[in-house]
């Protein structure tokens, strides 16, 4: 089955950007997008959908993808919404941060034929802006879509076939990991970093107040870890609840690694832990591997 028509419930900064880089890649059907009135104008006015409508059971009508890109407890909340009224032969994915909160929910709602229904998703891309004002056409080049498929899935023929097809066109590379090793590892690739912007900026605010100069006497290490810091708390507040135990470990563990560096300023051991995370930069990169 063709995709003629494909939905986007929210559409913010990556629904947004996801309906931009449709259109880029000549997707010819027709895209129709799901948010409040004003998100709506503005998406219709920057060519990222062609329709809209503030009802999610409206505009999932005449579609065969449907893609969920609000915050992750939203995603969880619309699954069960939206499950009940999916055209039978639709395919619903998700683009949401963590992944086994959103799969055990489609699992509770599809039962046995969750694999035929849904797909979880998340394209590691974004931005500390958020909203389709800031949407990007090429928001997804070169980044990596996770897709978590549920046991026995097959994502190589049908409508899987054709949206990973349609990933792969807008220029990310898609890679499989199963939902709680996705969680696991964004944990630290994606959520711990999160923090750690959030709580150094909130550090130089509280030490020298929000008036100082700060950045630009900083450079540009500074600019860049305290970039992301600039990210909307609703978005993250639902990250933090839906991945809360792998988030903890993970700090902890960074945690302590800053007490050592802390405890050992003047020792052999502060020149140990540089030597350890130069070797970051050396590990050989593995490709990721497309189905």
């Amino acid at each position: 089955m063709a995709i003629r028509q494909i939905t986007i419930i929210g559409t913010g900064l990556i629904g947004g950007s996801l309906g931009l880089a449709l259109r880029k890649k000549k997707f010819a059907g027709r895209i129709v997008g799901c948010d409040r009135e004003g998100t709506l104008e503005r998406a219709r006015m920057c060519g990222a959908i062609d329709a809209g409508t503030v009802n999610p059971g409206d505009a999932v009508r005449g579609s065969q993808v449907v893609v969920l890109a609000t915050p992750v407890l939203a995603i969880v909340d619309l699954i069960e919404r939206i499950g009940p009224v999916l055209p039978a032969k639709a395919l619903l994915t998700d683009v949401g941060s963590t992944k086994t909160a959103v799969v055990e929910r489609a699992v509770q709602v599809f039962g046995k034929s969750a694999g035929k229904r849904f797909l979880a998703g998340h394209p590691m891309a974004g931005k500390e802006m958020s909203g389709v004002d800031y949407a990007d056409a090429d928001l997804f080049q070169k980044a990596v879509w996770f897709l978590s498929p549920l046991p026995g899935q097959t994502l190589n023929e049908g409508l899987f076939a054709e949206f990973a097809g349609w990933i792969d066109a807008i220029g990310s590379r898609i890679a499989m990991l199963p939902a709680e090793e996705h969680d696991r590892l964004c944990a630290w690739i994606s959520h711990v970093p999160q923090m750690i912007s959030t709580a150094l900026a909130a550090a130089l605010v509280e030490e020298f107040g929000d008036e100082a100069p700060l950045l630009p006497a900083g450079g540009r290490a500074l600019q860049e870890m305290t970039r992301i810091s600039a990210s909307p708390y609703s978005m993250w507040r639902d990250i933090a609840i839906t991945n809360k135990a792998n988030l903890e470990k993970a700090l902890w563990k960074v945690e302590q690694r800053l007490a050592h560096i802390r405890e050992n300023l003047a020792t052999r051991q502060l020149a140990e832990e540089f030597e350890l995370a130069h070797q970051l930069r050396k590990i050989p990169g593995k490709k990721t591997m497309k189905d």
